[in-house]
């Protein structure tokens, strides 16, 4: 039994050592498995710890922030991997910030951000030079209180169409700067919807005043006229249309159409420039004249046309053409010249003579045209007989255009007498037009409308030409007189190359050439004018003043102009059978004038042998009229040269 007890004994103590021991191994595997959690914790948490701040830090912007070296676990390395590549994008997504706010805060153009609730986010310091405004004011300020009143309505629904529907528009409008003026600007404007509900909208806003004054010029170019700055033809169509709408609803307006007196001769005389500045001291007048509701246009040249709105009665369309011929017809004082021009008029008034504004300028120009061919310095108003005359005039013109070619011109010779012997000394030449069913036409009718057209200057030169070469076939005494337009004598060298060659493909003597100029004609008084007055005089013709004494300056030209010869105007003539009239006053003093000057004398239109005695009381050299004969073709003139009725010329 006490062995058992001691075997007994010693199995316990035997397994109190083996429990010993295995909870001492248990302590140290426990221990180990401490350990080696710690070094698991150390190798994968801290990682993680340290990513996550490097993760908070470039969220929060710090580019710097770095990930973690390697750590020996795949997870924990990837994690470390992919935050590597997320750091590199926000490197450049902040360099790519960095360079575009350089961008826009450097930019000539204002970018200006929208959130999706439509206040400002962000305003580029563009802002200062487009509107003198900081950015942070440009923030704080409600867009429609800078914005012009008349372009708030399109913009405000453009921007709000963007802000629901996102999309691009370009648009142009005006923002107040701050002193006050508005500024155009072009903005591109671009909406991005962030979400079903929002939309997030940037603009570039570009200053294009420049641009928009140059359209301005443009503008003004193409409906006014450079010289005058009045409206041209094409604004003066616009007027008229809106003048008609008026006139549909009752009111009544007049058109007047005005031309200047002689301008072409201010214009050949002292040139262009001085034409030019005519023009603007023309409209100037007519401006002074004009109501500021009347539109003043210029057609071309120098026609002009007024619109002139709300006339009650004809007589305030007459009050109108009365102040204009009044103010034009005083003098223009220009680089030291006086200047004297006039003016016509002819009156439309609407709606009752046109409908619409070619048909209201086309009348008025048709009372212009009866206006200037009554005297000038007139006003008519338009009647509906000139429109058929007018369409008469038309064809005239165009028969007139081809009756040189068709050889319908022909020459009419009235003498030239001597007073005392009453013998032939010379004829003048004078054109005659047989036209093929009109017969013959008055030269009063056609040759205005020849220099009108600009055919005077050929006709003109046929007229020299077939004067010498029919007077080359008379006796050696007999001259031949041939009148000379302005047209012709503005020509300067080339009408002194039309005369020698004249004279010489005729042989006619330049000493049997005499040519008459008008004073009309003499208005173009220039040293070239007078060059080739004195070229002509070399050759041996000679040169009339003719219709002496109807003009304002015809003494002037006696002392300025080689004249051999000076014809009295048959006005003058006519009232030689009054008593003290002025006409006969008139025909003593040129030729008590002309004896002492050397100068010989003709009087025209004597038709009586009243006439002729007091002419030759007078001392007058030469005289034509119907008291003689009238003209006559050139087949007559043989008859008219018996010889006992021919002399040479004294």
């Amino acid at each position: 039994v006490a062995e058992a007890v001691e075997r007994g004994q010693a199995l316990a103590a035997e397994a109190r050592d083996s429990l010993l021991a295995a909870g001492v191994a248990a302590l140290g595997l426990l221990a180990l498995a401490a350990l080696a959690l710690a070094a698991l914790l150390r190798r994968l948490v801290l990682p993680v710890q340290r990513l996550t701040a490097a993760t908070t830090a470039l969220a929060a912007g710090d580019t710097t922030a770095a990930a973690p070296g390697r750590s020996g676990l795949a997870e924990v390395d990837a994690m470390a991997r992919a935050f590597a590549v997320f750091r590199a994008g926000a490197l450049r997504l902040s360099e790519s910030e960095a360079r575009y706010r350089l961008l826009a805060e450097n930019a000539a153009d204002m970018i200006v951000q929208h959130t999706a609730d439509r206040r400002r986010a962000y305003v580029s310091p563009a802002s200062r030079s487009l509107l003198g405004r900081e950015p942070e004011e440009m923030l704080a300020e409600d867009f429609a209180e800078i914005l012009h009143p008349d372009d708030l309505e399109g913009i405000t629904t453009a921007y709000d169409h963007l802000m629901r529907h996102g999309g691009k528009i370009t648009c142009c409008y005006r923002l107040r700067h701050k002193d006050g003026h508005y500024v155009w600007v072009e903005a591109h404007w671009v909406a991005t919807p962030l979400d079903g509900a929002r939309t997030e909208l940037v603009a570039v806003v570009r200053d294009i005043s420049e641009r928009k004054a140059a359209e301005a010029r443009i503008a003004h170019m193409a409906h006014h006229d450079a010289l005058t700055g009045l409206p041209n033809r094409v604004l003066l169509r616009e007027r008229l249309h809106e003048a008609l709408a008026r006139a549909r609803r009752g009111e009544v307006f007049a058109v007047l159409c005005l031309d200047l007196d002689h301008f072409k001769a201010v214009n050949d005389t002292l040139g262009h420039t001085v034409g030019d500045t005519l023009l603007r001291l023309v409209t100037r007048r007519l401006l002074a004249d004009a109501r500021e509701t009347d539109t003043i246009a210029r057609l071309g040249g120098d026609e002009f046309a007024i619109v002139q709105s709300s006339v009650d009665q004809p007589r305030d369309a007459t009050a109108l053409a009365r102040r204009v011929i009044e103010a034009l017809r005083e003098p223009f004082e220009i680089d030291g010249h006086q200047v004297v021009v006039g003016a016509s008029v002819g009156i439309a008034v609407a709606p009752g003579d046109g409908a619409e504004p070619d048909e209201l300028l086309k009348n008025a120009d048709l009372a212009l045209y009866r206006a200037k061919a009554d005297g000038r310095a007139a006003w008519r108003f338009f009647e509906p007989e000139m429109d058929a005359r007018m369409q008469e005039r038309r064809l005239l013109e165009l028969d007139l255009r081809r009756a040189l070619v068709a050889g319908e011109f022909a020459l009419h010779y009235q003498p030239l007498m001597n007073p005392r012997t009453r013998r032939v000394v010379g004829f003048e030449a004078l054109i005659r037009w047989q036209h093929p069913e009109r017969g013959l036409v008055s030269p009063a009718e056609f040759v205005p409308l020849a220099e009108e057209i600009g055919l005077i200057g050929a006709i003109g030169e046929w007229v020299l030409r077939r004067a010498c070469a029919e007077a080359a076939g008379w006796p050696g005494g007999i001259k031949v007189a041939v009148n000379l337009s302005a047209t012709q004598l503005r020509a300067g060298r080339a009408l002194a190359d039309t005369v020698a060659a004249a004279l010489k493909a005729a042989g006619l003597p330049a000493e049997r050439l005499e040519l008459e100029i008008t004073e009309t004609a003499m208005l173009q008084d220039t040293d070239e004018v007078l060059a080739t007055l004195h070229q002509i005089r070399e050759m041996g013709v000679a040169i009339a003043m003719d219709d002496f004494g109807t003009g304002y300056s015809s003494l002037t030209y006696l002392r300025r102009f080689p004249f051999e010869r000076v014809k009295i105007d048959r006005s003058f003539v006519q009232e030689l059978a009054r008593e003290r009239s002025e006409g006969g006053a008139i025909v003593h003093a040129v030729a008590d004038l002309c004896a002492n000057l050397g100068i010989a004398t003709t009087a025209e239109g004597v038709e009586t042998e009243e006439q002729l005695q007091r002419l030759l009381t007078e001392g007058l050299t030469e005289v034509q009229g119907y008291l003689f004969s009238r003209p006559v073709p050139a087949t007559e003139v043989p008859g008219l040269l018996a010889p006992a009725e021919t002399a040479s010329a004294p």
